[in-house]
């Protein structure tokens, strides 16, 4: 995501952080090498134009160039007018914190009705259905209404991803279908269909206590006047409380322009950037605010319904200069790790009790939250390293499938597992045997070490991370992906498993 883009960042800014002094030659030098890493993400000439010239004029600012550390200056200067650049300068607290705000605000009573509109081909009708699942892990009841009739297998697509929403998705809230696939074959010969639809789901929405109607329209392969006249007549007949534009973040400036073009024809009141964690320039991420004026309000990260997350200029732009995302990390790893499960796997680790069961939630839990590769590129100085590296989520699916091969006592007690065991349980798995050893050698130094560092009262600092704990390091070296990375003396004087045989005897 954005990597060439976050590359070239990087460079620049290693290069002012490294002076001792900076000056108006250097800053116009690197300027010059930031407007060029703009334009090659495909960011609108006349936006990076503008960003450069407010760079360069702060960092010439006396303030800056008397600086004590006039490079993490700069830093901050480029940080800063990103985030303005992604979607506005975010409130702050008392303690110069972020305010976290809720992306969609809802009325009461409901529903509160969401417009969704877009080119067709952009992702337009799976995001309805993420957008659903964010709302169902929050509580809310949603009806997705198909009201694109110009493609009728539209219809259908919905209805499979209210079900599968429904059915996948964990949370309190519950997620309802309006569909007429009937309709579909009255299109273009009926003036008004899709408004017919959208006025029926609106009622029927409002008979069921939804709390929210998100209204599926028909994209299109190009603007033009009578196909955004429908969208009038929708918008028109249910007045919806706020209108997502989805786009194709790697279709760049292409995407800004139909952005542009909606806007003038729609009030919009958000985007909706799709495919966000592809290999994309970032052009659309960057321009779209300055050119259509309103944020992004949530990005696309991938296939499954739970991929789509609230968008914040400033940790975007922190993943830009190389700064990470923990915070987006932490976030995730709370929604999968509930804090009674962290203090009890704590207690758990304190006391030397961890078990292999234990280990497979953490390995569950993690894979829930994405690609290895998404959430290292979420930790500082990481990204961009694993640009070229391909790492194989499978490898967390094959030391599942050891784990899930022991019996419910040698998951307890890893002890019991003799060489007749271990290959029993890689015949069971479909791997050898020597990666069934090095799960149970690495299992073993994670427990050794989590007495350790209770012993020296580090568990305590890291309480509020203890749900990822030594899952995080889940079996990632080795022929096929199992064990932990070797550590000096960390076997030495271990007993083998005849001698702890006899030592219970």
């Amino acid at each position: 995501m954005l990597g060439n883009l976050s590359e070239k960042f990087e460079g620049v800014m290693r290069k002012l952080s490294g002076q001792a002094t900076i000056s108006e030659g250097n800053v116009r030098e690197s300027m010059d090498e930031v407007r060029e890493a703009l334009l090659e993400a495909d960011v609108h000439y006349e936006v990076a134009e503008a960003f450069c010239e407010t760079v360069l004029t702060e960092a010439l600012g006396e303030s800056v160039l008397k600086s004590v550390e006039p490079g993490q200056q700069m830093i901050k200067i480029v940080h800063d007018e990103l985030v303005k650049l992604l979607g506005g300068e975010e409130a702050m607290d008392d303690e110069g914190r972020p305010i976290e705000r809720e992306p969609i605000m809802y009325v009461q009573p409901g529903p509160t009705i969401i417009m969704m509109s877009g080119l067709q081909g952009s992702g337009k009708t799976t995001t309805c259905g993420k957008l659903a699942g964010y709302m169902k892990k929050r509580g809310k009841n949603v009806m997705l209404a198909a009201c694109d009739l110009q493609r009728p297998a539209a219809v259908t697509q919905l209805e499979v991803l209210a079900n599968q929403v429904e059915q996948e998705v964990e949370g309190s809230g519950k997620v309802m279908f309006h569909g007429e696939p009937e309709k579909c074959a009255e299109y273009g010969q009926a003036v008004g269909v899709a408004v017919q639809v959208a006025n029926r789901a609106l009622e029927s929405a409002k008979l069921q206590g939804a709390d929210v109607l998100i209204l599926d329209t028909a994209g299109r392969l190009h603007v033009n006047d009578e196909l955004m006249g429908e969208l009038r007549q929708v918008s028109n007949a249910v007045n919806p409380h706020q209108i997502y534009l989805v786009i194709d973040a790697m279709t760049g400036q292409d995407a800004v322009n139909s952005a542009k073009a909606f806007h003038a024809q729609l009030e919009l009141d958000g985007v909706v950037l799709t495919k966000f964690d592809s290999d994309t320039r970032g052009g659309a991420a960057l321009t779209v605010k300055k050119i259509v004026g309103e944020p992004i309000k949530f990005i696309g990260v991938g296939e499954k319904l739970d991929a789509l997350e609230e968008f914040h200029a400033s940790r975007i732009a922190s993943r830009i200069l190389g700064m990470g995302d923990v915070v987006s990390l932490v976030e995730k790893a709370q929604e999968q790790v509930s804090e009674e499960e962290a203090l009890a796997l704590q207690e758990k680790m304190e006391k030397g009790k961890l078990t292999m069961d234990d280990f497979l939630k953490q390995l569950q839990a993690i894979r829930k939250m994405g690609s290895m590769k998404s959430l290292l590129g979420m930790l500082p100085g990481i990204g961009n390293q694993l640009k070229d590296l391909n790492l194989d989520d499978k490898q967390i699916d094959r030391t599942q499938a050891i784990i899930q091969s022991m019996t419910v006592a040698e998951r307890k007690d890893v002890d019991l597992l003799d060489n007749s065991r271990r290959r029993r349980i890689s015949k069971g798995s479909g791997s050898d045997a020597k990666d069934v050893s090095q799960l149970v050698k690495g299992f073993e130094m994670v427990s050794q070490l989590s007495k350790q560092m209770s012993g020296a009262g580090m568990m305590s600092k890291v309480k509020s991370m203890a749900g990822m704990g030594s899952g995080a390091m889940a079996g990632m070296r080795g022929k096929h992906g199992h064990g932990m990375p070797k550590m000096k003396g960390s076997t030495k004087h271990k007993p083998t498993f005849k001698q702890k045989k006899r030592k219970r005897k």
